[in-house]
């Protein structure tokens, strides 16, 4: 009887198993596509059974993810952000984020909160911001990760499953050419195992504490009248204004007078220089008594 060398026994498992997990991921993506409630997901390596899966993607089992928003007017929006943070605080929730603006320019300061609040207080905290002040606008939405969050627990499974075999049969591997093989397959795995448990947390954590988004506003403050409004005022305005004239001419000139007097500088030489040049380009007088030359003969 001829004997099947351990390598190539090794490499065939390999493919093999590859192939298999393959066949699983399409038949379990065909399945999470199609949206159907009746059909089964792929079936664990630890052995679930088809009920506990159904009784998983049961309606009274769905994972939803809250998250709204609400805006509310209040007299003091600085303190009305502490006194949110505190019912946050009470029900056992956190603030993730907080920007507060100072009143300035006559408008009223404002805030901005992200709180994230346990997913059954929500209703509680939400009627527990009325204490803040006017609530303006609210505005809750929920989505429904449970189909998400099953797919992902199903392909954890399947690959700690498969990084186990692999894991196995590496330490039954006799070349190098094996050990490099099932190291790069068992490295794979490893980083989509890893990718799918941080996406999980992040499902989990956004199914446990919802998120809502809090605007503090406080109501525009009422500009003061522009202009007089009696006698007297018009009168301080008028001084006013005349004394500021009088002051921006006084600047004016104390900017203007070294230019003044550097133009001034200027004209002078120019004057000078142009007399100069006149004098010297004048004809000389004929001394008196002096013989006048002849004058040209007439033409005939």
């Amino acid at each position: 009887m001829r004997h099947i060398p351990r390598t190539a026994a090794v490499l065939a498992a390999l493919a093999a198993a590859t192939l298999a997990l393959s066949g699983c991921s399409a038949s379990f993506e065909g399945a999470s596509d199609s949206g159907g409630t009746g059909q089964q997901a792929p079936q664990a390596v630890d052995g679930e059974s088809r009920g506990a899966a159904d009784e998983a993607a049961s309606p009274e089992d769905r994972a939803l993810v809250i998250t709204g928003t609400v805006t509310v007017t209040a007299e003091d929006p600085i303190a009305a952000a502490a006194l949110a943070t505190e019912i946050a605080a009470s029900v056992g929730g956190r603030v993730d984020a907080r920007t507060e603006y100072a009143a300035r320019d006559g408008e009223g300061g404002s805030a901005r909160l992200t709180l994230r609040v346990p997913a059954d207080s929500v209703d509680e905290v939400r009627e527990r911001l009325d204490e803040l002040g006017t609530v303006d606008q609210t505005d809750f939405s929920t989505v429904s990760v449970g189909e998400r969050q099953r797919d992902i627990e199903s392909r954890i499974t399947t690959l700690t499953a498969s990084i186990a075999r692999f894991t196995a049969w590496l330490a039954t591997a006799e070349t190098t050419a094996d050990l490099i093989s099932l190291e790069t397959a068992i490295a794979d795995r490893q980083a989509q195992l890893e990718t799918l448990e941080a996406e999980q947390r992040a499902l989990a954590d956004q199914v446990a504490m919802s998120t809502i988004t809090l605007t503090l506003r406080a109501e525009g403050v009422a500009p003061p009248p522009e202009g007089p409004t009696n006698f007297w005022e018009g009168l301080v305005a008028g001084w006013n204004a005349f004394v500021g004239f009088w002051a921006g001419v006084a600047v004016g000139l104390g900017v203007a007078l070294p230019w003044l007097v550097l133009l001034a500088v200027g004209v002078v030489a120019a004057v000078y220089v142009a007399r100069r040049v006149g004098r010297g380009a004048a004809p000389t007088a004929a001394p008196p008594g002096a013989p006048m030359p002849p004058a040209p003969p007439a033409a005939s």
